[in-house]
């Protein structure tokens, strides 16, 4: 009789959970433009987010259970990778890509360096199951969830009921995701009249917007757009951005533009990490950019952008003032 009790008792507290979870309203910048995430199909709540987040910082998602979402992208890094050029998996083994930072991503589609992802709500699949990462699959996730006692009543607050399921697994990932918002640099301060440009930023802020706004387009920095960087080709990763994923001539070497904020916690820089400094990706666009001349292939980058070293100060200057400190340091991202 008691264990009846137990589990009456448990049912009741999940339900009063689920039935005082508060909807949320996703926090960001006036500046900003509409997210282009569908929040009617995935209302951000409380208790949703708070079990995404569990699942984001916990290894059971790896078959091996010592991976987390978290192991390749750290909040005290802006949800990024700094230890290793290239992501780690389970055993130690290594990936083919730079892990990228994760914010901002309500206004975003396309996912993964490659563009392979086009929704949020299917991104989580992706580390989840892949061999190099955490070479897992979702039915195993499933049932490790469902022999969990708190997973069951973390589903239980979240969706009225304990059933686990993969969909409610991905959304309640995105949820988490969606709150990543980072738009309280110096920048966006300055947008909303709350803060000034030096002499610096500000000559660097006019080289910004002739010589990378056109890919990096403000104020998120991203355009969900492909480009050439201009990199060469490495030997042993090759790499070839979108066209792995399309097929299609026009899109070898293509991939996806990052954001330009909160580069001071998000380094090494370049979908394969192959740059630890601001000053040698400038370098690069200067010096050592690769042209591909084939039917389609993006003629942004060229050879001759023309820089001086005073200019790439100035530039720097600039790119320091999209850190958001806030956003890094925020207690509510971390795991508790």
């Amino acid at each position: 009789m008691k264990k009846w009790y137990i589990v009456i008792f448990g049912l009741v507290f999940g339900l009063l959970g689920f039935l005082e979870s508060s909807i949320v309203e996703l926090e960001c910048p006036d500046h900003f433009p509409e997210p282009l995430y569908d929040f009617s199909k995935n209302e951000l709540r409380d208790a949703n987010i708070l079990l995404g987040k569990t699942l984001f910082y916990d290894p059971i998602l790896s078959i091996d259970g010592t991976i987390s979402c978290a192991s390749c992208h750290s909040p005290y890094h802006a949800f990024a990778h700094t230890d290793h050029d290239l992501s780690h998996g389970i055993d130690d083994i290594i990936g083919i890509r730079n892990a990228p930072p994760l914010f901002n991503l309500a206004w975003q589609n396309t996912f993964m360096w490659d563009g392979a992802i086009s929704h949020l709500d299917m991104q989580s699949l992706a580390p989840m199951t892949s061999p190099s990462e955490m070479g897992n699959n979702l039915m195993n996730i499933i049932a490790s969830l469902e022999a969990s006692k708190k997973y069951k009543l973390l589903f239980f607050e979240s969706y009225g009921d304990s059933t686990i399921t993969g969909q409610r697994l991905l959304l309640a990932m995105s949820q988490f995701q969606l709150t990543l918002v980072s738009g309280n640099s110096k920048y966006d301060r300055i947008k909303q009249s709350q803060d000034t440009f030096t002499v610096q930023e500000k000559k660097g802020y006019e080289l910004y917007k002739v010589n990378c706004s056109s890919c990096h387009t403000e104020p998120l920095f991203i355009n969900e757009d492909f480009a050439s960087n201009g990199l060469s080709v490495d030997s042993t990763l090759m790499d070839f951005g979108k066209g792995g994923v399309t097929m299609i001539k026009e899109d070898s070497l293509m991939f996806k533009v990052p954001s330009l904020r909160n580069l001071a916690y998000t380094k090494p820089y370049m979908h394969d990490g192959r740059f630890e400094k601001l000053r040698e990706v400038l370098n690069h666009y200067t010096d050592e950019v690769q042209v591909y001349d084939f039917p389609g292939s993006d003629n942004r980058i060229s050879v001759n952008v023309d820089l001086s070293s005073n200019e790439k100060s100035d530039i720097l200057a600039f790119l320091r003032i999209l850190n958001d400190e806030e956003f890094v340091f925020n207690k509510e991202h971390r795991e508790r």
